[in-house]
């Protein structure tokens, strides 16, 4: 899926917001590696990625040819600043009219809009690909994010209190969300 479009961030800065392509592998692995070094709440440790610049441009490649998944990278400065990412939870008919969502975005970029301007790109781009409900998952400790979900009109549906076991901190709980697309 194509996407494009620029915000101004709160800085007054100017965010591009574009599908990633091959050619932004190694930027996207570079985005991936330092927002999982810098928050506790993903589900991953930088540690734990084994996939390549190569593999990750193939990836973002499959994205832009997908109709119904994509993966938009921020870039301010021309530096990648933040990801987002739609992508069918599965395509058999019973659940194929959902989506999973999910964002990182550097610190850097925290409190600017950076966030909130990825988030309503990837809702835009899963009512376009026909999608009914875009669904995430939050550590219920990330406040922020809680807060940006829920004014985006995301809903909790339930919680894990053990689904995360952080090196740092033991359990984490994540909240999961749904927003209905349908209008």
């Amino acid at each position: 899926m194509l996407y494009y479009d620029t915000v101004t961030l709160k800085d007054g800065r100017t965010a591009i917001l574009r599908n990633g392509t091959a050619e932004d592998g190694e930027a996207d692995l570079a985005i991936f590696l330092r927002t999982h070094e810098q928050t506790d709440y993903l589900a991953s440790y930088p540690d734990e990625c084994t996939r390549t610049a190569e593999e990750t441009g193939e990836y973002l490649k499959k994205q832009t040819e997908s109709p119904d998944g994509i993966e938009i990278l921020a870039f301010v400065d021309g530096k990648i600043a933040g990801a987002a990412g739609i992508e069918a939870h599965d395509h058999s008919s019973k659940i194929r009219h959902r989506a999973d969502f999910g964002i990182s975005v550097d610190r850097d970029f925290w409190g600017l809009g950076l966030g909130n301007a990825l988030t309503d790109a990837c809702i835009a781009c899963a009512r376009k690909a026909g999608f009914k409900q875009l669904e995430l998952a939050v550590v219920s400790d990330n406040e922020k994010a809680l807060n940006l979900y829920k004014k985006k009109g995301f809903v909790e549906y339930g919680r894990n209190p053990r689904a995360f076991l952080s090196r740092y901190t033991g359990y984490q709980e994540l909240i999961y969300m749904y927003k209905v697309l349908e209008e």
